[in-house]
C-alpha cells in the first residue's frame, strides 16, 4: 500500500485494528474509512519520521495513553468521526511537532476539566465539537497562543465559562456553529480582539429582543465577517447592519447560503453611521421566499458610496434600483452572475452615473437576449476592463456595436452565437467566444493577445494578418484537419497553441516538415498523444517522395477505432446470447455444484446451528421476517432460523454463504411466491437443496406456498421446483386467521421431524 514517497494508503480496506509492519520509513499512514476499534500501544511505536496520520471515519472508542509517544514529527492527526467519548491530554503530550489537529465527530461532550492541548506549542488549526459537545471550561485551551483555523462544531453547546478562549492570543480564521445567542456573545466577548476573519454558521438571528446580545460584536477588531447557512428576518436585519458598521477595522463581509425571511420592508430605519473601512461586500446564494416582492433598499443606499467590491451571486436578482447603482461611488467588481437580470431591467441597473468606477462586470448566467441592447446600457462605463456576460443567449448579433473604450477582455463563451461579426471592438486584448456554433473567425482585431475558440466548429485556422499580436490560442474541440506550412509559419510568434482533440489527417509533406522545422514543434503546446503523424524517427531526413506510410502510421485512430468497434460488436453479441441462454447463470452454477459436490455429503451433527434454512424473495421479506420468524423464533421451545439478511457471513461469497448455511441447517424451508419463481438467488438455494434431498434422499426441504403461483409464471429453468412440488406436500398460507393457527402447528411438526 505505500509508493515511492513513503505515503501508505490503507484505506476502505476493512481493517479492524492498525496493521502490523509499520516501520520507520513511512511518512504519511491513512487508515481512514476502516473498522478500527482500538489503537494500541505498540501499533505506532516504531513510525518515528510519520508525518501524517489519518484515521478519520473509524469506530475508534480507546486509545492507549502512550500510543503516540513516537511520533515526535508528526505534523498532522485527523481522529475525526469516531467514537472518543473522552480526550485525554497523555494522547498529545509527545507531539510536539504537531500542526493539524481534527477532533470533530467523536462522542466526547467537553474536553476535560484542564486543557489537553498544553504541549502542542507548534499548533496552528484545530476542529472540535460534534452532536454531544455541551461544554468549554476555562483552561480548556491553556498552552495555546496562536491558531491559524479554530473550529468550534457546537451546535448545542450550553455552557460556556467565559475566558475560556481568551488565552489565545491571536486565531486568524475561526469558524463557530452555535445555535444560542447567549453562548455564541459570549465567545465573541472572548475574542473581540484576537479574531482576524470570524465566520458564523448555522445560527438564527430572528427575535429582535436577542439582538442586543450580538452588540458587543461592534467592539470586535475582526476584519472579515462571513455568515453561512444562518437565518435573517426584517426585524433582525437593521441591528446587524447597524453592528457591522460599528465595526472599527471590518473590510468585508460574505453571506453564503443564508436565508431571509421578508421583502426589505424594514421595520426599523437603518440608523447606522456609514464604515469607513468595509469595502468588500459578497452574498451567494441568498434564498428570499418572496424575492419578487423586495423593495428597492433605499434604507442602506447611503451606506454603500465606499465598497469597492460587490458580488451578488445565485440570489434571483431581477433589477438593481438606478438610485442604488448611483451610490456605488467607488465599486471596480461587480458580479451579477446567475440571477434573473433581463436586456430591460439591465438597462435600468446600469442607469447614467451608476457604477462610474466599474472597471470589471460579471453578468454569466443572466436572462439576457439581445446583445446590442446588453452593450448600449453598458456603453456609458468610461472605466470598464473587464466584462463577462457568458452562458446567456444572444443568438445572431448585430454589425455595430458601442462598447465602452476600454474595454479589453470579453467573455462571450456559450451564446449561442453562429457568427461572429464587426460588433466585436477592436480594442481587445483577450476574446473568449468558446462553446458557440462558430464555423469561421476572421476578425480583425490589432491588439488581440489571447484568443479562446474551443468547442466550435472551425475546419481552419484563423489567419494570422489580422491578429498580429497573439500570443496564446485555443482551438480545442473543433474539426480541423490538419495545418498548411504557410499556416505553421504565420503562427510562428506564438507561445502556446492548444490544437488538442480535432479531426486531423496525416500527411507526408506536414510529417516532413513538422520534424525539420523544430521551431513549430514548440508552438504545438497541449497536444495529445492520440494526434495521428506522430511518426516513426525513421522518417526523419527522407525525402518526401520517399516516404511511404503504412496504414496504421497514417491512419492510426482510424484503423484503432475500426479494430475498437469490431471488438465491441463482438462483445456486445456475446453478452446478448450470454444474456439469452443464462450463460453465466450456468457457468457459476457448475462452478458452484462442483464446489459442493467435493464437500462431505452431510455436515457433522456438532456443525448443525439451525433448525431450517429460510429461503425466500426480498419482496416476501415483510411477512417472513415479521410474522414467520416472530412465531417461530418466539415458539416454546424456539427455533433457530438462519436468514440471509442476519446470518450471512459478510465478505463471504454469497453462494458459499448459501451452501454453508443449507448445510448447518437440518431443513431448507422455501417460502414460494411469484416474486420466488423471479430470483435468481432463490434458484441457487432450491437447487443446492435439491442435491441434498436425492443425494442423501432424505426430506430437507419444506413448501410454504405464500400465494398461489400459476403453472406460466415459474420458468423452464425452475424444473426442479415444479419436480418438487409434484413430489412432496406444501403448506399454503391461509388468508383466514382461524386456519393460521392450524398452520403454525403443520408447519412447527413438520420443522421437527
Amino acid at each position: 500500500s505505500c509508493d515511492a514517497t513513503q505515503l501508505c494508503n490503507c484505506s476502505s480496506m476493512g481493517l479492524d485494528f492498525v496493521p502490523p509492519g509499520i516501520t520507520g520509513k513511512i511518512t504519511v499512514l491513512n487508515l481512514a474509512h476502516n473498522r478500527i476499534k482500538h489503537i494500541r500501544s505498540q501499533d505506532l511505536q516504531q513510525a518515528v519520521n510519520l508525518r501524517a496520520l489519518l484515521l478519520q471515519s473509524n469506530e475508534i472508542s480507546s486509545i492507549d495513553k502512550d500510543s503516540f509517544c513516537s511520533l515526535g514529527k508528526l505534523e498532522l492527526l485527523d481522529l475525526s468521526n469516531n467514537s472518543l467519548a473522552h480526550l485525554y491530554p497523555a494522547w498529545f503530550g509527545h507531539l510536539f511537532s504537531l500542526q493539524h489537529l481534527h477532533l470533530q465527530g467523536n462522542s466526547y461532550r467537553d474536553l476535560g476539566e484542564s486543557s489537553p492541548f498544553s504541549s502542542l506549542r507548534n499548533l496552528s488549526s484545530l476542529h472540535l465539537g460534534n452532536p454531544q459537545f455541551s461544554t468549554i471550561r476555562q483552561g480548556n485551551f491553556e498552552g495555546i497562543e496562536f491558531l491559524d483555523k479554530l473550529w468550534i462544531d457546537g451546535g448545542n453547546l450550553s455552557q460556556y465559562e467565559p475566558g475560556s478562549l481568551k488565552l489565545i492570543k491571536k486565531i486568524n480564521h475561526m469558524i463557530i456553529n452555535v445555535r444560542s445567542i447567549n453562548i455564541f456573545s459570549a465567545i465573541v466577548m472572548d475574542i473581540l480582539h484576537s479574531v482576524t476573519w470570524l465566520e458564523v454558521r448555522k445560527i438564527a438571528f430572528s427575535i429582535p429582543a436577542e439582538m442586543q446580545l450580538f452588540r458587543v460584536m461592534s467592539s470586535s477588531f475582526a476584519k472579515k465577517i462571513s455568515f453561512k447557512q444562518t437565518l435573517l428576518t426584517d426585524a433582525t436585519v437593521p441591528e446587524i447592519v447597524s453592528i457591522l458598521e460599528d465595526m472599527p477595522q471590518l473590510v468585508e463581509v460574505e453571506m453564503i447560503d443564508c436565508r431571509l425571511l421578508g421583502t426589505g420592508r424594514w421595520q426599523t430605519h437603518i440608523k447606522a453611521n456609514q464604515s469607513h473601512t468595509l469595502r468588500v461586500l459578497t452574498i451567494e446564494k441568498l434564498s428570499i421566499e418572496e424575492f419578487y416582492l423586495f423593495t428597492d433598499l433605499h434604507a442602506v443606499q447611503g451606506l454603500l458610496s465606499l465598497l469597492t467590491k460587490v458580488t451578488v451571486e445565485n440570489t434571483k436578482v431581477f433589477l438593481v434600483p438606478c438610485r442604488l447603482s448611483q451610490q456605488l461611488l467607488s465599486l471596480e467588481y461587480l458580479d451579477l452572475s446567475a440571477n434573473l437580470l433581463g436586456d430591460q431591467s439591465l438597462e435600468h441597473s446600469a442607469c447614467q452615473g451608476g457604477w462610474p468606477s466599474l472597471q470589471t462586470l460579471n453578468l454569466s448566467q443572466n436572462s439576457l437576449s439581445d446583445l446590442e441592447m446588453t452593450v448600449k446600457s453598458l456603453s456609458h462605463l468610461r472605466n470598464l476592463i473587464l466584462l463577462d456576460i457568458s452562458q446567456n443567449n444572444f443568438g445572431d448579433i448585430p454589425d455595430v456595436c458601442e462598447w465602452p473604450q476600454t474595454l479589453k477582455h470579453l467573455n462571450l463563451s456559450s451564446t449561442q452565437i453562429p457568427k461572429l461579426t464587426t460588433c466585436i471592438p477592436p480594442t481587445l486584448e483577450v476574446l473568449d467566444v468558446s462553446a458557440n456554433n462558430l464555423k469561421e473567425f476572421g476578425l480583425q482585431l490589432p491588439f488581440l493577445k489571447e484568443l479562446y475558440l474551443a468547442k466550435n466548429q472551425l475546419k481552419a485556422l484563423p489567419g494570422a494578418a489580422p491578429v498580429p499580436n497573439l500570443v496564446a490560442m485555443s482551438i480545442r474541440r473543433n474539426k480541423l484537419n490538419g495545418f498548411s506550412r504557410e499556416e505553421f509559419e504565420s503562427f510562428r510568434k506564438m507561445e502556446l497553441l492548444d490544437a488538442s482533440d480535432n479531426n486531423f489527417i496525416c500527411s507526408c509533406e506536414f510529417l516532413s516538415f513538422i520534424h525539420h522545422e523544430a521551431g513549430i514543434a514548440q508552438v504545438l503546446v497541449g497536444w495529445p498523444d492520440k494526434y495521428v503523424c506522430d511518426s516513426p524517427l525513421a522518417v526523419r531526413g527522407a525525402q518526401v517522395g520517399a516516404v511511404h506510410l503504412s496504414l496504421m502510421e497514417c491512419h492510426r485512430s482510424l484503423v484503432v477505432s475500426s479494430i475498437c468497434v469490431l471488438l465491441f460488436l463482438v462483445i456486445l453479441i456475446l453478452v446478448a446470447v450470454g444474456y439469452k441462454y443464462h450463460v453465466v447463470w450456468y457457468l457459476r452454477m457448475t462452478w458452484a455444484w462442483l464446489q459442493a459436490k467435493r464437500k462431505p455429503k452431510r455436515a457433522p451433527l456438532k456443525d448443525i446451528c439451525y433448525d431450517a434454512f429460510v429461503s425466500y424473495s426480498e419482496n416476501d421479506s415483510d411477512w417472513v421476517e415479521n410474522i414467520m420468524v416472530r412465531e417461530l423464533e418466539q415458539a416454546c421451545p424456539p427455533f433457530r432460523l438462519c436468514l440471509h439478511k442476519r446470518d450471512f457471513v459478510p465478505g463471504k461469497w454469497i453462494v458459499d454463504n448459501i451452501i454453508d448455511s443449507i448445510e448447518k441447517s437440518h431443513k431448507t424451508l422455501f417460502v414460494l411466491s411469484e416474486h420466488f419463481v423471479q430470483s435468481e438467488w432463490c434458484k441457487y438455494e432450491l437447487d443446492f437443496s435439491h442435491f441434498r434431498l436425492f443425494d442423501e434422499n432424505n426430506d430437507a426441504a419444506i413448501l410454504v406456498l405464500l400465494e398461489p403461483i400459476q403453472s406460466k409464471a415459474i420458468p423452464k429453468r425452475f424444473c426442479k421446483l415444479r419436480k418438487i412440488m409434484n413430489t412432496k406436500t406444501y403448506l399454503e398460507w391461509p388468508l383466514e386467521e382461524e386456519q393460521q393457527e392450524m398452520f403454525w402447528f403443520n408447519l412447527k411438526i413438520a420443522l421437527k421431524s
